[in-house]
C-alpha cells in the first residue's frame, strides 16, 4: 500500500469517532434523532385528529446495526445518493474527486499519491465484488460502499470477504446529515491458521471409517466418527444384551464407550444398574436407519 492507508486509517477512527457516535454529530443531534418517534406520539395524543402513525422504516443513526427491527433502515437508496456524503468525506482529507472516470464511480486523488477508487452499489453484491477486484488492476486502494447492512451476520459476512479480497469497505447511512462509515481499509491479507480447529478436522478426519457421507448431500444426518462410535455400541447391545461399560469399550474397541452410553446423545441407551447399559427401541430404529453402515463397521471392529 502506499501512503493512502495509514490517512485513511485515522480517517476511519476520526469519522466514527466513539464507538456509538460520530465525531461531527453532536450528542444533541444524536439524542434529537433517538427520540423524535416518541415526540410525534406524543404529539398526535395531544393532537387526536393527527394521524398516529410513526415511520417504522428508518435507521436510528448508530454506527453498528441496531438490533430493533424497527429501527433498521430498509429504504432503497440510488447510488447517486451515496455519492454526496462520501465525497464530501474525501475532500475533507485532501482529495480531489470525479465521478464517473472510465468506468470507475468515484475517483479521488491527493497530490501524487495514488488515485483512491470507490464502487457504489444499492446493495452488498458479488457483482460489486468482482467490480471491486477488477478496479485493484487500476489502485491498491479501492473501497465498496453500499448503504447499512441489516442484519449483523450479513455484515460480518461482507467484511470477511472484503478483508480477504484487500478491498476497503464503506457504509452510508441516509439519515440526515448522511453519515459515511468507513467500516475497513484495502490491504493485504495475510489469513491465520486456526490450529484447534484444525486439530479437530484431522482428529474427525481419521478417526471416521470409510467415506460414508457424500459432500454435499442433504436430509441425512452426516455419519460422524462420533457417531459410528455409538452405532458399535448399539450393535453389539443388541446382540449381547445389556453389558457393561468397561467390557463394551474393550470388545468394541470404543474407548470413549463409557461417555458415549452415559451422555446418551441420541436416545439409543439406557442405565439398567450401576455401570451397565442397555439398548432402547429408540437404539433398534437408529440400528435400522443405518443398517447400510453396519456391515463395514462390524468388519473394522471384528479387524480391531
Amino acid at each position: 500500500m502506499g501512503g493512502l492507508a495509514p490517512a485513511w486509517s485515522w480517517l476511519a477512527r476520526a469519522e466514527r469517532g466513539p464507538s456509538w457516535l460520530r465525531s461531527h454529530v453532536s450528542q444533541n443531534q444524536m439524542a434529537q434523532r433517538l427520540c423524535e418517534p416518541i415526540t410525534k406520539r406524543i404529539q398526535a395524543i395531544h393532537a387526536p385528529n393527527q394521524s398516529l402513525a410513526v415511520p417504522t422504516r428508518r435507521s436510528c443513526g448508530l454506527l453498528s446495526p441496531c438490533l430493533n427491527r424497527s429501527c433498521r433502515n430498509d429504504v432503497a437508496m440510488r447510488e447517486t445518493e451515496l455519492y454526496p456524503p462520501i465525497k464530501a468525506l474525501l475532500e475533507r482529507q485532501g482529495y480531489t474527486v470525479k465521478g464517473e472516470v472510465t468506468g470507475c464511480d468515484m475517483v479521488g486523488r491527493r497530490g501524487d499519491e495514488p488515485p483512491v477508487i470507490v464502487e457504489l452499489k444499492r446493495q452488498f453484491s458479488l457483482a460489486l465484488v468482482y467490480q471491486g477486484i477488477d478496479r485493484q488492476s487500476l489502485s491498491d486502494d479501492v473501497y465498496l460502499a453500499v448503504p447499512p447492512f441489516t442484519a449483523r451476520s450479513r455484515s460480518k459476512e461482507a467484511l470477511a470477504l472484503c478483508r480477504r479480497l484487500g478491498l476497503g469497505l464503506m457504509s452510508v447511512h441516509p439519515v440526515p446529515p448522511p453519515l459515511v462509515d468507513v467500516l475497513l481499509d484495502p490491504g493485504s491479507y495475510q489469513p491465520r491458521k486456526r490450529k484447534a480447529r484444525q486439530g479437530r478436522l484431522l482428529r474427525e478426519f481419521e478417526r471416521r471409517v470409510g467415506d460414508p457421507t457424500e459432500g454435499g448431500g442433504r436430509g441425512r444426518p452426516i455419519m460422524t466418527a462420533y457417531r459410528q462410535d455409538a452405532l458399535r455400541c448399539a450393535l453389539h447391545l443388541r446382540d449381547h444384551g445389556p453389558t457393561k461399560a468397561a467390557d463394551l469399550a474393550a470388545v468394541t474397541g470404543v474407548t470413549k464407550a463409557r461417555a458415549i452410553l452415559s451422555r446418551d446423545v441420541y436416545g439409543w441407551f439406557e442405565r439398567v444398574e450401576r455401570g451397565i447399559y442397555q439398548l432402547t427401541p429408540k437404539g433398534a430404529e437408529g440400528l435400522a436407519i443405518y443398517a447400510d453402515h453396519l456391515p463395514l463397521l462390524a468388519e473394522t471392529q471384528n479387524g480391531a
